[in-house]
């Protein structure tokens, strides 16, 4: 298995793959090092989920600052301590910190690491994938996977080689970025305002260090014009009203925000995950998030199949999946970033009108947090399903004081049932069973990624026995 890329994505891939037992091969044109400077910085309820199924989120919950509230256009604050997740906030945490434990973790479970490795050529068979690459001394390495996914960012070599096109525009131009500490009392939450032709955005690292966005209408330059600080205190008191003495900046940068998105996920054999099949703009956070669940979804059908448990067409299931909420987020971002643009009457008075009805309508609201912190999404279900099928599934409490998330660690599916079921044996590690706390009747098989597999009302032994088989495979019976 090859993955070519180191971010957050390819690194949560290749970590569960080589979990799983599957040899994995990491290319990184970059040299071994992680920097000590991001965009991404915000990791949201979603992602902490699946970061805890792997027994990860509480070592980054000790490195970040958790915000329980968002302040919107000086109007709407949005209060996440209702989420229905053991991780209802969301995480400022710069995604270097996110990468250094991502990356410790693919090292203990036997990833191949190759840095200074360029992807350079690609071709496929019916057989597997050859991969061209080129080393930092200047040699070229061929080799050979029965699958590639391509986490290598915007710029994809990956893509590239499959010929996929990368259609969508650039949103903004000119995005002004600080990490920087402050003299007068800060805002202690996540705050987001636009006034008039500028814009900002400032939140807490929790380490002295405030990140600070901004933008200014009319003001279009090259991402390689020189950025100084002086720039982003003007925009800032333009949109806050305040510069709140900024100093001390350990970071200044310039870029443009783009929305992109691939046709196909999945290309044959190649597969691309995170930056590489959507880009999005940077409001509300939910890039880096979009690619760990993009790599959470596809690792355990990889490693399924790779395993010989199931067959190949269980990977068609990733783009239809995963395209959808691309799409999503797309949609999502962009929307949020154009009420933060908004400049004639009636595009002010339409922000306005979606704030007040945030304000005013429980439902509306928790629909709105539910989509941008990942929790609200579902997949597709089979006609005729029972109807969590395709739903994430909570941290719920099981009998003998575990709960879901720690059952789920080893890239396992999980029954639920209300009896003690003692026939899961034979598809050894690949299921985990666990009964219920409460008094719940129904029966769920929840898949690695912690969304249902299979649900029934009852806890019929041979539709158990039937659903296991469709799901894990055929089971293993000692001779």
């Amino acid at each position: 298995m090859i993955v070519v890329g180191s971010g957050p994505t390819g690194l949560l891939l290749a970590g569960d793959l080589a979990t799983a037992g599957i040899p994995v091969t990491l290319l990184e044109k970059r040299p071994h090092e992680i920097s000590n400077l991001s965009r991404a910085f915000v990791l949201h309820a979603r992602s902490l989920e699946q970061l805890d199924a792997r027994g990860l989120a509480d070592g980054l919950e000790a490195l970040g600052q958790p915000l329980d509230r968002l302040h919107l256009f000086g109007r709407l604050t949005i209060d996440l301590a209702g989420l229905p997740s053991r991780f209802n906030h969301l995480l400022v945490l710069p995604q270097y910190e996110v990468e250094k434990v991502l990356e410790r973790r693919a090292v203990e479970a036997g990833v191949d690491f190759r840095y200074g490795t360029e992807l350079t050529g690609l071709t496929q068979s019916t057989g597997g994938v050859t991969v061209e690459a080129r080393g930092s001394e200047g040699r070229t390495q061929i080799l050979r996977a029965a699958y590639v996914v391509g986490t290598d960012g915007m710029h994809s070599a990956v893509r590239r080689a499959i010929g996929l096109p990368f259609p969508g525009r650039s949103v903004i131009r000119s995005v002004v970025l600080a990490d920087v500490r402050l003299t007068e009392k800060s805002p202690s939450l996540l705050t987001v305002n636009a006034v008039g032709d500028a814009f900002a955005f400032i939140a807490p690292f929790g380490d002295g260090y405030y990140r600070v966005i901004g933008w200014l209408r009319g003001r279009n330059v090259s991402d390689r014009e020189p950025l100084d600080l002086a720039e982003v205190k003007e925009i800032t008191r333009l949109a806050l009203g305040r510069d709140l003495g900024m100093h001390d900046a350990r970071w200044l940068s310039r870029f443009h925000s783009d929305e992109r998105q691939a046709p196909a996920y999945r290309v044959g054999r190649v597969f691309l995950a995170g930056d590489a099949a959507h880009v999005h703009t940077p409001a509300g956070g939910q890039g880096m998030n979009t690619g760990l669940q993009d790599a959470a979804n596809l690792s355990w059908k990889l490693a399924a199949v790779l395993g010989g448990h199931v067959e190949p067409g269980l990977l068609d299931s990733y783009h239809a999946e995963r395209h959808p909420v691309g799409r999503e987020v797309l949609r999502s971002s962009g929307g949020i970033v154009r009420l933060a643009m908004a400049k004639r009457p009636w595009a002010l008075a339409a922000r306005a009108a979606l704030t007040t009805v945030l304000n005013r309508v429980d439902m509306a609201r928790r629909k709105a947090t539910a989509q941008v912190t990942g929790i609200g999404y579902r997949y597709p279900a089979p006609r005729g399903a029972h109807p969590l099928t395709g739903t994430r599934v909570p941290d719920v409490a099981l009998a003998g004081g575990s709960r879901l998330h720690e059952a789920l660690r080893g890239g396992r599916f999980v029954l639920i049932t209300p009896e003690p079921y003692q026939e899961g044996a034979g598809w050894g590690d690949r299921l985990a069973t666990a009964r219920w706390v409460s008094d719940r009747r129904t029966t769920v098989l929840v898949r690695p990624d912690g969304y249902v597999a299979w649900a029934s009302g009852s806890a019929d032994r041979t539709a158990i026995g039937t659903a296991l088989t469709r799901h894990l495979g055929p089971e293993i019976r000692e001779a």
